[in-house]
């Protein structure tokens, strides 16, 4: 690819659908990893739930020693460690399949993401050969520190403090941290801590053998709860100076960019619990009579079941092309020369703007596929002895995990202005030209008729609406735009939308490419039921944030230019959703 996309390109920029990746193109050898993990799941996991949420003594680590037999610790971890060495795309099928298996799906994405990577991205060679391999067999489990009881989303506040001997050996740490998952078995602590008065946090690597690491009881929790959840706390504990992590008031940076990656495999699990719940519902629905017939008969259930599998899907869609668009991002760094963990940062990082808007989309996607599938269920669905109660519960957490969808939210907007600052993406210059173009009188051609080209006309609408509206409360507030969170929040809803809508579009565009537009009937259904409710939302969210700061002509015009630039042609919503639920009712799971 001569000139990948980069990170926020997707507001002024058209994606060539030949260019983004979809799972429908998953090779074979990928497939059976994910079988394994499908195995893995059903076989290990699923029987022993209850088990796992009673806090079992023991069983947590024994299942991640299971899953390191079959080298699920290690897949994205290079081959020299003992790892599979595999992209990042791989990495996250493995994700999703694993994310239906609720405690166990955050105990091994701890380990493998905030707990391993650190050590992998950030780590010296010395580091690396010592910690990783170790991390791979499962021998050493880890686990990482960051919040505090006073420094939450506002992490480089916390107190924590490092001190170095007099000797020059060790740094001896002392404080408390809290929420920190995997605490009660790990022996391996990534911790952010200060340096004496420093500014910003430093990182270190801790292993429990130090000393000095004293644990609270389990905490008791909604949901997760067979996921070890536990305050640390460090009482004079002696880290060896060789431990630092990285450089010096490097932390913060560090904590960054591991939440990059955490928010798109948050994405990735939230999708494989959604594919998981909505598997049950379906089931259920074939199976549960009423009336004197299945409840899959009913338009208020296929309804239902029609609209889990549309966000679902959207969701998946969006997913696996900004996955795809970041090991791109890799591939062209190191062949440029740089160094394959830096090389993965930096890929990484590039698309922080679009990993926030999945670890949002993601997570209240799931949320509303778990709400529904209990009300499918019905009171079964508020019985412990059904699958919904626990996802249901589990499913929360995921709207707090790796930065608050309120922070993740402003943290889209805030990202892809300081992008543009920074010179790196130009966003003023389009959003002066659609400001230009509400002063025009509307283009009343003809219209194309070309395959996909009112779909592609209504988002480069949908991008010109995030822009305009952008663009206007950047003018309006400058530097106090940070302070005006709810607009902040409107935008990033209608970025949110726009992103995901498009990627529905480009992978089944791609898709009708490969397989023929006759084959792809139910993703063409799904993807224009995709875009006209998006075309509300979007609107919505522009009106909401357009009133809160214009007035008058100002406020007349731009709301004239969201009206035309969220115009779509009317979908039969009913019919694609009972289309959509009969295909999967036929096939009795989800099977997009």
């Amino acid at each position: 690819m001569s000139n990948p996309i980069k990170g926020g390109e997707f507001l002024i920029r058209s994606t060539p659908a030949s260019e983004i990746f979809i799972p429908e193109e998953w090779d074979e050898e990928t497939l059976m990893i994910a079988q394994t993990c499908r195995d893995f799941i059903e076989q290990e996991i699923n029987p022993v739930l209850d088990r796992l949420d009673a806090m079992e003594d023991g069983l947590m680590a024994s299942k991640l020693d299971k899953a390191a037999e079959l080298g699920l610790l290690g897949i994205a971890t290079p081959e020299e460690y003992g790892g599979f060495g595999k992209d990042f795309k791989t990495s996250m099928l493995t994700t999703e399949i694993l994310g239906g298996g609720h405690s166990f799906a955050v105990a091994i994405a701890a380990h493998t993401g905030i707990g391993m990577l650190p050590i992998q991205l950030y780590g010296n060679a010395l580091q690396r050969a010592k910690y990783l391999p170790k991390m791979i067999t499962g021998e050493w489990k880890a686990c990482y520190c960051l919040t505090e009881p006073g420094a939450g989303s506002d992490a480089n506040s916390g107190k924590t403090k490092a001190v170095l001997t007099s000797d020059g050996k060790y740094y001896v740490i002392n404080g408390q941290k809290m929420w920190i998952t995997n605490s009660g078995f790990a022996e391996v602590f990534i911790v952010f801590a200060k340096i004496d008065e420093d500014e910003n946090l430093s990182a270190f690597i801790v292993e429990k053998s130090f000393g000095g690491v004293v644990l609270n009881s389990e905490e008791h929790k909604m949901g997760i709860k067979g996921s070890s959840t536990r305050q640390v706390f460090f009482n004079d504990c002696h880290v060896p100076v060789e431990n630092l992590l990285s450089e010096r008031g490097n932390g913060f940076k560090i904590a960054v960019n591991i939440l990059n990656v955490g928010r798109l495999k948050l994405a990735g699990a939230a999708l494989g619990g959604a594919k998981r719940v909505a598997t049950h519902a379906t089931k259920y629905a074939n199976e549960r009579h009423q009336f004197g017939r299945s409840i899959a008969k009913y338009g208020a259930i296929k309804q239902k079941i029609g609209e889990m599998a549309i966000r679902t899907y959207a969701v998946e869609s969006a997913l696996y092309r900004a996955t795809q668009n970041v090991d791109d991002a890799i591939k062209a760094l190191q062949q440029a020369g740089m160094e394959e963990a830096k090389a993965k940062l930096k890929g990484v990082e590039q698309f922080a703007a679009e990993a926030a808007i999945l670890k949002v989309h993601g997570s209240e996607v799931l949320d509303f596929v778990v709400d529904e599938g209990v009300q499918i269920y019905g009171g079964m669905g508020y019985s412990a002895e059904a699958p919904m109660e626990r996802a249901y519960r589990d499913s929360r957490i995921n709207r707090i995990f790796e930065g608050t969808n309120e922070i993740n939210r402003m943290l889209v907007v805030d990202m892809l202005l300081r992008k543009a600052m920074k010179g790196e993406l130009d966003l003023m210059g389009p959003a002066q030209k659609v400001a230009g173009e509400l002063m025009s009188i509307p283009d009343f051609g003809e219209p194309d008729t070309a395959l996909f080209a009112a779909e592609k006309k209504a988002l480069e609408n949908f991008k010109k609406a995030v822009l305009m509206v952008a663009g206007a409360a950047v003018q309006k507030f400058m530097m106090t735009l940070a302070k005006e969170q709810e607009i902040l929040m409107n935008i990033a809803d209608m970025a949110i939308e726009t992103y995901t809508a498009e990627s529905t579009l480009l992978r089944v565009e791609k898709l009708a490419s490969m397989r023929g537009e006759g084959a792809c009937a139910v993703q063409l259904a799904i993807m224009r039921s995709r875009i006209y409710d998006a075309a509300d939302r979007i609107l919505k969210s522009g009106k909401d944030a357009v009133n809160s700061f214009a007035e008058g002509d100002e406020q007349r015009m731009m709301q004239m230019g969201l009206r035309r630039f969220t115009k779509v042609e009317p979908v039969n919503i009913k019919e694609v959703r009972r289309f959509v639920a009969d295909y999967m009712l036929s096939t009795d799971r989800y099977n997009l």
